[in-house]
């Protein structure tokens, strides 16, 4: 006999996305940006401790008026209007900026974040960087952030995925966060943004080095979190169905380990290998803890209030506002998803997997019966920038020169190895320079 009853369970999940249904004229776009903070000197990652670490950048950055956040002690976030910083197990920065109508907002709220924080690291002696894995760090290298919940994360998935903790503490990526009005408009939204999940692996495919070495293949993040957890990461089980529901949604986090919860007093409870199903109490439990489990769950694309888009790599910041323009001129157009759906009409589970394999192998080369890879991803880029108002179109303007060389960001990266990994990685360094070219 189940302890909590299921239907009510399910019923908790299918009102609480009910209530971020959002009408289609207040539609927003919300990103978060994770970075690495890394010496000049060596390109080696900046650990969260010691006089020049990470935690040390956030009681600077006090200074010019964030307000902080701790957990267990420790100086963890800080947050200023419409902005959040949020470490990562390996120390890495994540900026989470609200959702806005206009890419402009977001784009001028970003800019205000390095301004604060670039001259904080070059006193230090320190770049901030966009990669999709640290470029001159090893795994063992990297210690965890004094967080209570990283401690239990990292001993259930010890003998999980192979790449569980490489994931965890090496990985950095960009995350774009959309509305939607009702089920079937998130229905629709779900399944083509994991759809779409190889091909913005592929063209937003930012990591040339793994463990120090220059990665052979394509999208290394997408292995990673292959390797990672089968419960909890990968494309869910059944959201290519045209059906795919809230309640199914329910059902793939209630049948699935959340590792830890969150208790009414805000202390961490590790519960292993028991499901939410038997954790979750829908009488008791609060919103903030329910939130939680929802963000104990690391799929290509998620869904709390909004559905998260999960599965670019960090690039740099041109790309980066590419990515949220490239999104939002797709997802929020009926007609551009119509027509992609039906491109994708015929895919699955297996296909789509079919399909990563093939681009991880291959790149732009990548080859399937009865799919055109190469002229798919250009009726993507077509089908949004015609969406976009022409301000915004401007923001699709690089990744739009990037997709007609067939080049990725880790692709040019390693053209230039072979001069210095400092070249290699140089377009990633949001540094003035950058600064100065955003305010010209």
């Amino acid at each position: 006999m189940e302890r909590f009853s299921i239907d009510k369970q399910i019923k908790y999940f299918e009102d609480y996305f009910k209530s971020h249904h959002t009408d289609e004229k207040d539609f927003r776009i919300g990103a978060e940006f994770e970075h690495f903070i890394i010496y000049k000197d060596t390109l080696k990652a900046v650990a969260y401790a010691g006089e020049y670490g990470v935690a040390d950048t956030l009681e600077k950055l006090k200074e010019k008026g964030w307000k902080e956040s701790f957990t267990d002690g420790y100086l963890m976030g800080l947050f200023k209007k419409d902005i959040n910083i949020t470490l990562e197990p390996g120390s890495q920065f994540e900026v989470s900026i609200n959702p806005f109508k206009a890419i402009k907002n977001i784009e001028d709220i970003y800019l205000d974040f390095l301004s604060d924080i670039v001259p904080i690291l070059e006193e230090k002696n320190q770049y901030i960087t966009t990669m999709g894995y640290q470029p001159n760090t090893k795994i063992e290298e990297i210690n965890f952030i004094p967080k209570e919940r990283y401690k239990y994360m990292s001993e259930y998935f010890k003998d999980k995925g192979v790449y569980a903790h490489n994931m965890m503490k090496a990985t950095a990526a960009l995350q774009v966060a959309i509305d939607y009005s009702d089920e079937e408009d998130f229905k629709r939204k779900f399944r083509l943004a994991n759809l779409l999940s190889p091909i913005l692996s592929l063209i937003f495919d930012n990591s040339p080095i793994f463990e120090s070495e220059v990665y052979p293949f394509h999208i290394l993040r997408t292995d990673i979190w292959n390797k990672c957890d089968n419960d909890r990461s990968k494309v869910v089980t059944g959201a290519l169905d045209k059906d795919f529901s809230y309640s199914d949604y329910a059902k793939y986090i209630l049948n699935n380990p959340p590792i830890i919860v969150k208790n009414s007093k805000g202390e961490f409870i590790f519960t292993a290998d028991k499901k939410a199903k038997d954790i979750f109490d829908p009488e008791i439990s609060s919103r903030e803890e329910f939130e939680h489990i929802l963000t104990m769950f690391f799929p290509d694309v998620r869904v709390k209030g909004f559905i998260e888009i999960r599965m670019m790599d960090s690039v740099p910041l041109n790309l980066s506002l590419s990515g949220v323009a490239l999104i939002k001129g797709t997802m929020y157009s009926d007609s551009n998803i119509n027509t992609l759906l039906e491109i994708f009409k015929d895919f699955d589970d297996e296909k789509t997997n079919l399909l990563k394999k093939r681009i991880m192998e291959d790149g732009y080369h990548a080859s399937m019966e009865n799919f055109n890879l190469k002229d798919t991803i250009d009726t993507l880029i077509e089908l949004a920038y015609n969406q976009l108002n022409d301000q915004e179109k401007e923001y699709l303007k690089p990744l739009q020169k990037l997709v007609k060389i067939r080049k990725t960001p880790a692709m040019l990266s390693k053209e230039k190895m072979k001069d210095s990994l400092y070249e290699a990685i140089k377009e990633n360094i949001l540094n003035d320079k950058v600064l100065e070219a955003k305010n010209e």
